[in-house]
Parts: structure tokens; sequence; C-alpha cells
């Protein structure tokens, strides 16, 4: 093999070669059925296609059981609300830094880093190695003892944190870090109601379902008892478009008539992720955490996508808007896709929990708190929040472009690296163009490029990957989203 080559580009080359071969023996297909078509049919890349960066990494070879007995086992002991991404569902063996591997050893692009939550990279050798060596010590107590992962990792936390948010309370997921946090505002406060975001995602759990503004998450049970949904600050689509004042007499009504004149907490995402990369219009969460605190209540940032560095200008996504809230809520990326989630409040807040007992049985894990502190050491050393910024900013002008190329992107939009693309049928009705999207989706898969999906028609595609992503991965993704595109 020549090192100088590519070994994707070599395999690309013998596929094709192989195919034109196979193509002169088509008088074999009728006996060879099904195996024959499938390969005629697939899609190699022409040599006019963009070239994916090169990186120095061969994945094991996989021995598993196939593709299609695994999505048998899947469909036969899953349960069915399990969906999955694509028409032929993807076998991922393998993940290193901003790269996913199938069981053929193919080499797939991830920006949507397993739903935003692979912060500093698939397999990040630092974190693998802190988690290894922990394993070796000690993978489980629980807060009744000392520890010393948990312990340092808090303290590490709160010096990233800014004003009094230095007490943390570890949990395994954002679902449940927000109903903590909503539990924590109700003691502290003495009130019951909140206001939250239409268009915002939450959680799943019953309580944080409520929270959610987002139908197609939203379970047809009891829920949501005192939660009160406020017109979301949306530029794009809202009905006050960049007018920040008029969002905030929202939020001022509602407190006026859906509630007793006094609130527990206001809670939203300082970039709304699952409801398609909605930045919150500027000048509007300022005034309306006085609004709130006014009424009695507490101020919740949902960081468990933004946090960490991901938006670029800041660490906390929070802190581009000129606040300091009571609470902050973190998951995903805290674990670089180990299950980690922390309540971050202040002490007067944290104090309400002392009432009763209190307890996690995972939280504070120590391989997974020794994951935490490995994920903001690298975070650090790495200037992966500084690669956000400079490689989010390349990746949104490139987007910006394809824009006025193809007048199917109604809106591009986001911070960093957490960006968000819209499609739609028409500039001026914005109506979501849902079937375009799914086709885009599709074959910048067989390109090699993995997306994310949201929104609530789904037509907006989320463009979060791992905060290591280069510039040369954002110019692949454009240069295949613009071939998607065109193909249309």
């Amino acid at each position: 093999i020549n090192p100088n080559i590519g070994l994707e580009n070599m395999m690309l080359n013998s596929l094709r070669v192989l195919k034109a071969k196979w193509t002169g023996l088509r008088s074999l297909q009728g006996r060879l059925g099904y195996v024959s078509r499938q390969f005629l049919s697939m899609n190699f890349p022409r040599e006019d296609y963009p070239v994916m960066p090169q990186f120095n990494h061969v994945p094991d070879k996989y021995s598993g059981p196939s593709k299609l007995d695994l999505f048998a086992q899947r469909k036969q002991f899953l349960n069915p609300a399990l969906f999955h991404y694509y028409k032929e569902p993807l076998l991922i063996t393998e993940g290193k830094m901003q790269y996913l591997f199938d069981e053929t050893g193919r080499r797939f692009l991830d920006a949507f880093a397993g739903i935003v939550t692979v912060s500093v990279g698939h397999c990040h050798p630092k974190v693998v190695d802190a988690m290894r060596r922990q394993n070796q010590l000690l993978q489980h107590t629980t807060s009744i003892y000392l520890n010393e992962q948990m312990c340092e990792y808090a303290k590490e936390l709160a010096e990233h944190m800014p004003g009094d948010l230095k007490v943390c309370y570890f949990v395994n997921s954002g679902s449940e870090a927000n109903d903590l946090a909503l539990l924590m505002a109700r003691l502290h406060t003495s009130n019951s109601d909140v206001i939250c975001l239409r268009n915002g995602y939450h959680g799943m759990s019953p309580t944080t379902m409520g929270l959610t503004g987002l139908h197609t998450w939203k379970y047809p049970v009891s829920q949501g008892a005192g939660v009160h949904h406020a017109v979301t600050p949306n530029s794009y689509r809202g009905p006050h478009g960049h007018d920040a004042t008029k969002y905030v007499e929202d939020v001022k009504d509602l407190i006026g008539t859906a509630t007793p004149g006094q609130v527990a907490a206001f809670i939203c995402e300082s970039i709304q992720g699952v409801g398609g990369t909605v930045p919150l219009v500027p000048g509007y969460l300022a005034p309306v955490y006085s609004e709130v605190r006014r009424a009695g209540g507490v101020c919740i940032a949902d960081e468990v996508q933004t946090g960490f560095g991901r938006t670029g200008s800041n660490f906390w996504g929070f802190e581009s808007h000129g606040v300091v809230p009571d609470i902050v809520t973190l998951a995903k990326g805290a674990g670089n896709g180990f299950p980690l989630a922390v309540v971050v409040t202040t002490p007067q807040v944290a104090a309400s929990l002392t009432q009763r007992l209190h307890f996690n049985t995972y939280g504070g894990n120590p391989v997974a708190c020794a994951a935490g502190r490995a994920v903001l050491e690298v975070i650090e050393e790495e200037g992966l929040q500084q690669n956000c910024a400079a490689v989010g900013s390349h990746l949104l002008q490139r987007l910006h472009l394809l824009a006025e190329k193809h007048t199917i992107i109604g809106d591009v939009r986001g911070s960093g690296l957490m960006l968000g693309v819209e499609l739609v049928t028409d500039r001026d009705t914005k109506i979501p163009a849902k079937a375009e999207t799914a086709q885009v989706f599709e074959r910048m898969k067989d390109l090699g490029v993995l997306l994310g999906k949201g929104g609530l028609h789904g037509n907006v595609f989320r463009i979060k990957p791992p905060m290591c992503f280069s510039m040369e991965d954002a110019d692949y993704l454009c240069d295949t989203m613009d071939i998607a595109l065109s193909e249309l």
C-alpha cells in the first residue's frame, strides 16, 4: 500500500473497477439474485466528488453479528418506540475523534456527536485513560462515602461557573438534572408555577415532559401542572421577529394572568436544540430574568446542549446573554458520552433539599466524575472552545453561501459548533420542506456525512459535531451538502 494514498481512496478505486467488471457479467444476475442487485445499485462517489479529509486511524475488524441479524434482534427485543435514523439503519462499530466507522470499516464524518453528547471526540485517549485508571481502582461507591473524583470534579466545575454558582449535585441525565432543578426551585421559593418556552425541550421524565414545548415529545398523559409556555423569541418564525421587548411582554402577561403573580422558576435553553437550533433573540433573557425574580422565582439555564464551550463565544451559553442564572443544568458533553449530569446552584438554593433525605444511587460515580474531569482538561489543553469559535464561524459563512445558491434554505443560524439549517419550500410562506430535508439527509449519509434533524416539522439540519471538528471537516460537510441540495 502506498502510504501517500488514502486507504479509503484506494478502496473506492478498487470498488469502481470491480463494479465495472461485475457489470460485464450481468448474465449472472438472475442466478445471484439479491446480492448482485444490491451491489449494482450501490452509489460509489464520482471522481469529481469531494474527498473526506485524511485521518490516520484504521478501525478494528468487526467480527460481530451481521447488520440484518442485529436489526432483527432490535425489532424483537428492544422497545418499538426507539426509532433509528435512515431508511437502512447504520451499524456503527467504532468511533475516533470526529469520525465513526461501520462494520465494513467505512468512515463517516460525525456532525451530530451522538446527539450533541460527544464533546471532545469519540474515544479521546485522555478521557479513555482517565476512566480506565479509575475503573482499576474503584468502579462505584455512592455519596455516602468521601471520594476524590466526586469532590475534585465539583470543585473544578464550580471554578468554571460565574457568581455564586458553587454547589453541585450529580445525576445521570439531562432529564434528571432538569427534574431536580425544578424541585429545588419549588422548594426554595415555596411557589409552584413555572414559565418555560414553546418549542423548547427539557427531557422525557413525567416532570420534564411537561416543560417541553413540542407535541411530538409529549405523551397524552397528565403532565405539566403549573407549567406555562411563553412565546419563543424566534427571529425567523416568531410573531414578533427581532423585537425582544414584545417577547418579554408575553412573559409578563403570563405571570400576570396565568399564575398567582408569584412563580417558582423560569427555565430555557440558551439555544433551543431539539426544537431546531433556535437562538434566543438578543436582548430577551436579561429582562425576562428580572421579571421572573420580581415575581419571586429563580432562573434556570438548561445548558445540556450548549455548555462546555460549544457555542464558541463563551464557556456557557447563558453568558452570551449577559445573565447569571440561579441554577444551571448540565449533561451530554459533560462526560463525552458517559452518563453524567449535574445541577449547579447557589448555596441558598441548594440548602432547600435538606428539608428531607435526598439521594441518587449513581450520582457522583467515580468513573463518571473521572471522565468529567478529563473532559474539562481536554477542553482547556486543546483550546476546544476557541476551535468551536473559529471553525463554527467558518462553517457558518460557508452555510450562508449555500443559502445564496439554494433557495430551499430558509435560514442559517446558531453559534460556534451548534448550528442549524432550515429548509423551506418557499422563503415567503416558510412552508417546511420535510420531504426534501429527508432526501438530503439520506444523500449526505451516502456521501459520508452524518447530520441530525430537528424542529417541530423535522426540516432543520442540526449540525453539532464533536468540538475537535476541523476547518477541512467543515468544508467537506458543506461540499457534500451542496451536492445533495443540487440533486433535488
